[in-house]
């Protein structure tokens, strides 16, 4: 393969590869003994962080029910009454249920600007700690009053909010370009892990031995994480001694690593970039739907379908275990795909992603129009699950069109996408009454298909996954521009080679 060939097929895949970095290998193939590997225990380390990050996070949505909950009591005379633990109605539920998010959206961008400064692993690893930490003081706040119970979720929620820029912080000195996706998606199906496992656990620890032990647990398991984390995992394969030297030069050689360096970020061409803006409006989407459920979907569950609260913990968590699944699944196939050549970098992005919507937004419909107890799970499931597809688009997508600086747009774009977290649970509650009832419930779905579908349009008309020409590095244009002149140099001596045979 010719120079100027090795060039054209890097761009084909959608990667500015200068000096032909992404046709390095290492000696030692990537197999399924990942243990080998240390950037495969990096992922490993950050997908149970993100078991943390939304065990932690979910956990009420299921302790809600138990907290609010009307128990039937029986005193000793045969006489029947009811009790519960806070009499809060649907409007203060929501409010509860999304104050979290309140914390979670002033915290993204700082996330992202701080972990290029100190580094990811840092910011990843004690905005969880942090959250775990007050997660063991829930039941303590809840008990003292309501204003203090959505203090503690709104710091919670602060804390937490530094966790996907930071992560992306991380990525951006760990993962070689061909490996961002499974990468990313490995990691990222420590969300749904968390979710399928804490929603159920939650429902039972609730019900056997009462609602706090649910923030006893999950708040104990996160601090064990903190120590293991801040043990293991460095800002990058330069600074862990247990990383070869080899795999550090490779992940170093492919993503363009020179050494530390002051990074300046060109906020006017970022906030132009109708790219990012793709990134931004898919990403809202996406959450738009998911924190619907992820928030709502215990109560719908027991309301309007009529589950009890074993049953519900259980069925909640169905959905994020075929999310999880299909994350390691897209990861791969959408890697595959940039490997083979079948797909340019953009059109991994957007298909996967833009398809991921269309299904979503035919699932949340059909859902609306049955509501039917066993239809409706599985429409659920199968649109939950779908956008584990979306995820191997927007969510790596930031590193794909500015590496350097994806910490910093993942936490612009975030602050944004946290707003259906605020905003859904509280419409949510103003929709559905106490009753639950399933009208009521029709037009949450609907609303949630409809931000799918715009989220979907707009992706795939401004979406790419080349490197943007703001997000280049000096010594990137200069190396472009020598590769322009030998592929100039070369187009003349064959025009040349042609008009001598022609002679």
């Amino acid at each position: 393969m010719t120079d100027l060939e090795s060039m054209k097929a890097d761009k084909h895949n959608g990667h500015h590869s200068y000096h032909n970095n992404h046709d390095l290998v290492e000696s030692e193939p990537l197999t399924w003994r990942f243990w080998r590997k240390r950037r495969y225990i990096v992922v490993l380390m950050a997908f149970f962080g993100f078991f943390n990050v939304y065990s932690l996070r979910v956990n009420l949505s299921v302790a809600i029910v138990a907290m609010t909950e009307n128990r039937t009591v029986h005193d000793a005379d045969g006489n029947i009454s009811y009790e519960q633990d806070f009499p809060w109605d649907s409007k203060q539920r929501g409010l509860i249920l999304s104050s979290f998010f309140y914390g979670y959206i002033f915290t993204q961008f700082l996330g992202g600007y701080i972990g290029t400064k100190v580094g990811g692993n840092l910011v990843f690893g004690l905005g969880i700690g942090t959250t775990a930490i007050l997660t063991l003081l829930t039941p303590l706040a809840a008990r003292h009053s309501l204003e203090m119970f959505l203090a503690v979720r709104i710091i919670e929620g602060v804390f937490e909010g530094v966790t996907f820029p930071g992560i992306h912080a991380v990525w951006a000195r760990w993962s070689p370009p061909l490996e961002r996706s499974r990468m990313a998606s490995i990691a990222f199906a420590g969300n749904y892990a968390g979710t399928v496992i804490a929603m159920p656990s939650s429902g039972m620890l609730a019900s056997r031995y009462g609602w706090p032990s649910v923030f006893y647990v999950f708040g104990t398991i996160g601090v064990i994480w903190l120590i293991l984390w801040l043990l293991i995992v460095r800002a990058g394969p330069e600074m862990d001694r247990f990383c070869s030297k080899e795999e550090c030069e490779y992940i170093q050689k492919t993503i363009g690593y020179t050494g530390p360096q002051t990074i300046k970020h060109p906020w006017k061409a970022i906030f132009t970039s109708m790219a990012f803006y793709a990134i931004i409006a898919s990403h809202f989407s996406e959450n738009w739907g998911f924190y619907t459920l992820l928030t709502q979907l215990p109560s719908f569950l027991k309301d309007t379908l009529n589950f009890d609260l074993g049953k519900t913990g259980f069925l909640s968590a169905v959905p994020y275990l075929a999310m999880g699944i299909l994350l390691a699944v897209s990861g791969y196939l959408a890697d595959w795909m940039q490997v083979k050549g079948i797909w340019t970098t953009t059109q991994v992005r957007r298909n996967f992603n833009c398809g991921a919507f269309l299904a979503q937004t035919v699932f949340m419909m059909l859902t609306a129009y049955i509501m039917d107890p066993t239809w409706s799970v599985i429409f659920i499931t199968i649109a939950v699950g779908l956008g584990a597809f979306a995820w191997s688009g927007f969510a790596v997508n930031h590193l794909d069109i500015a590496p350097q600086h994806a910490s910093v747009l993942m936490g612009i774009g975030n602050t944004f996408a946290t707003i259906p977290g605020i905003v859904s649970p509280l419409l949510t509650g103003y929709i559905v009454g106490d009753s639950g009832d399933r009208y009521e419930w029709r037009l949450v779905f609907f609303i949630s298909a409809g931000i799918y579908l715009v989220g979907c349009v707009i992706y795939w008309f401004y979406a790419s996954g080349e490197l943007q020409e703001w997000a280049k590095s000096p010594e990137q244009k200069a190396a472009e521009a020598e590769e322009k002149q030998l592929q100039l140099t070369q187009t003349t001596g064959f025009i040349n080679n042609a008009a001598d045979l022609k002679e």
